[in-house]
Order: structure tokens, then sequence, then C-alpha cells
């Protein structure tokens, strides 16, 4: 049994991003409420290759750019204290996205939830978002 546990600790996913994504990333919405993130206050940065389609609009993201949304408790409205978690998408080879959910331990708890992708999907083109980031400028 604890050899069986063994070769199950290597098989959990790395997070997406790096452990020092703050160093790299910029700020493209600042900090405020999400109803659809558990209610939690929100701040989202994204990776250098997805900074300029995010904030221009004129181009596709980028395969491996990365869009993070720093998830924190609802009574932290200037986002400054701990990250509770983590919601990550990343632009895949296809021009799909993948979607991680991951804790403040770094652990992916979940990976391309129907809950992401159904209401993202909703947001593909301006005004609702641009190519599924649901961002209004």
């Amino acid at each position: 049994m604890f050899i069986l546990a063994l070769l199950f600790l290597g098989c959990e996913p790395e997070p997406d991003f790096p452990a020092d994504y703050a160093k790299t990333f910029t700020e493209v919405r600042d900090c405020r409420p999400s109803a659809e993130h558990d209610s939690h206050n929100i701040r989202i940065l994204a990776s250098p290759a997805a900074l300029g389609p995010y904030t221009t609009r004129d181009a596709g993201f980028p395969p491996g750019a990365i869009v993070l949304k720093e998830e924190r408790d609802f009574g932290d409205v200037t986002c400054t204290g701990p990250v509770l978690q983590w919601t990550v998408m990343t632009r895949q080879a296809d021009a799909g996205w993948q979607w991680q959910s991951v804790t403040a331990a770094r652990h992916v708890q979940g990976t391309n939830e129907s809950r992401c992708i159904g209401c993202h999907a909703t947001c593909g083109s301006p005004p609702e978002g641009y190519e599924g980031t649901c961002a209004v400028p």
C-alpha cells in the first residue's frame, strides 16, 4: 500500500504558472468582487505572452500565454492579504484554453472544470470579453 501511495505522489499535475509569477506577470484587472468565484475578491494578472493580446485585443493569444486570477477572502477589498487560491487559463497549441484551479499550497485541485469552461465560453468576443477572458476594458 505504501508503495502505491508513493507512485501516485508523482502523478499530481504541476500548476501552469511559476511560483514567482508576481515578478513577471502584470496586473490587468484590479481588485474586485466576483460572484462567479465563490464571492472572493479577485485580481487578474497576465503573463508576458498574454499581456499584449489581453490589453490591446488586436491579436490572438499565443500558445503558452497565461491569464491568472488570484482569489482572496471577500473581506480583503484591497487584495493585499493572502491568496486563497488561483484560477488559471493557459492557451493551448490548438487555440483552446486549459483551466486549472490551484490551492494556496500550489496543489492543482481541478483541471478543465465545466464551471470554468461553461462560463468563459459565453464571453468570446467584445463587448463581453476577448477570446474567453470575460474582461471588459
